[in-house]
């Protein structure tokens, strides 16, 4: 389950990365309540999402071109600090008793901008960390692991701030904990790896890489089906105030704790996937995660009480980690390495750049038919989505069986292999 430890660059990542995570968590957590507490609108709350997600839509086919063509190390150091500063600037604002929801949504769009090329160059950069492609998955699975952690106990960390000293102290926190992600990418040994698409225009780079990833079946499937989860289902993470405090008639300790149950289903799902073996099957796992995703959500849409609300997260958090990573490991498994940084800016744009709709609708249902019901809606569509993508699974298995052969990941007797080889090149390559 640990075996991409082995690996001294990744163990640093993974330990500068588990405290900076708890830090980004308790400002996730922190600035949803500040939002509801300043201002009191189901809206706004949406519009704060959407301000430090659009970013990652409107610039995820630039940065991928971004991060295929520059020294990924460096950019991740750079997106570090600037996300620093960022924390740093909400948590002056918010002490000093001058923050207001202008502000709160200017500065989610500072760290909007920051994410559209940390996400893609972290994504990418992994399989620099890790020398052999057998345990990329793993890696994944434990990166899954880590941000699930961090989910667990920042929420739980933040409630009790907040209550104690206020959200400002939250952001602050937050700060310094990117210092440590910043000393672990100093102290990494990387080798020099020439960027694989450094010529031709940015134009013709973005043509490549679209036509790549939407050309072939199996990566236009797992993008398509996250960019619907993420547009209908994630959503309900910026609704969690409305719950806690409206529904339950609770505080900032009810909002850690709903988090917190979210968390744990997914720390759950990342660690069963961690504990796999083999990458093989994962098709098959990501329409029954996003089934159980959208039946997690249906449930807690009809909780009026906690004991029922709790284990109903759990089982939604479970269900989308499980289909994000599983995602994850296949687009990262049979992507080709010179065009990964725009594949992976595709699955950022699919991942967190429909989120930020979904915020906007989110919230405006929210405030017409309330959010128990805008909940219900999004399970069941996330419920379709899996039953489509399930439909076509078996011309996925047919394109991606190629590759694997081709990897080793699936046995093929010698005489096939150049046949194997030949049929895993996406339909422009050939």
């Amino acid at each position: 389950m640990l075996r991409a430890l082995r690996y001294r660059n990744y163990r640093l990542f993974f330990a500068g990365q588990i405290l900076s995570l708890v830090g980004t968590w308790i400002t996730t957590t922190a600035t949803s309540w500040l939002v509801y507490r300043l201002t009191g609108s189901a809206w706004l709350l949406g519009v704060v999402g959407f301000a430090g997600q659009f970013p990652a839509f409107l610039l995820g086919p630039f940065s991928g071109i971004v991060v295929d063509r520059w020294n990924r190390h460096r950019l991740l150091v750079l997106t570090q600090t600037f996300a620093m500063l960022q924390s740093f600037a909400l948590a002056a604002l918010t002490l000093s008793g001058r923050v207001t929801i202008e502000a709160v949504v200017m500065l989610n769009i500072v760290q909007g901008l920051v994410n559209a090329f940390d996400m893609p160059a972290r994504q990418s950069f992994l399989i620099q960390m890790i020398e052999n492609k057998e345990d990329l998955a793993n890696a994944i699975a434990l990166n899954s692991s880590m941000v699930n952690v961090a989910r667990l106990i920042g929420p739980s960390i933040a409630g009790v701030i907040i209550a104690a000293a206020g959200e400002g102290w939250c952001f602050a926190i937050d700060g310094v904990s990117y210092v440590a992600v910043i000393v672990a990418l100093l102290m990494m040994r990387i080798a020099r790896v020439a960027p694989s698409s450094g010529r031709g225009r940015a134009l013709q780079q973005f043509k490549e890489g679209f036509t790549y990833a939407f050309g072939f079946a199996p990566i236009r499937a797992v993008i398509l089906l996250l960019a619907i989860v993420s547009l209908v289902g994630v959503p309900y993470t910026v609704l969690m105030p409305i719950f806690a405090a409206s529904v339950f008639q609770g505080g900032p300790h009810t909002l850690g704790l709903l988090m917190t149950a979210s968390g744990c289903g997914a720390l759950a799902g990342a660690l069963w996937l961690a504990a796999r073996k083999t990458v093989v099957g994962l098709g098959r796992v990501i329409p029954i995660a996003t089934a159980l995703f959208g039946a997690g959500l249906i449930a807690f849409s009809f909780s009026r009480v906690l004991w029922l609300a709790v284990p109903s997260l759990v089982v939604a958090g479970f269900g989308f980690m499980v289909q994000m990573a599983s995602s994850n490991t296949i687009l990262q498994t049979i992507v080709d390495d010179e065009k990964r940084g725009r594949v992976m800016s595709f699955y950022m744009m699919a991942f967190l750049g429909t989120a930020p709709f979904g915020s906007l609708i989110a919230g405006s249902l929210s405030s017409r038919i309330g959010a128990p019901h805008t909940l219900l809606i999004g399970g069941i569509c996330c419920i379709a989505g899996g039953a489509s993508f399930a439909s076509g699974l078996p011309a996925i298995r047919a394109a991606v069986r190629p590759i694997y052969i081709r990897m080793g990941i699936l046995p093929e007797v010698a005489a096939g292999l150049g046949n194997a080889a030949e049929l895993s090149v996406p339909p422009e390559r050939q």
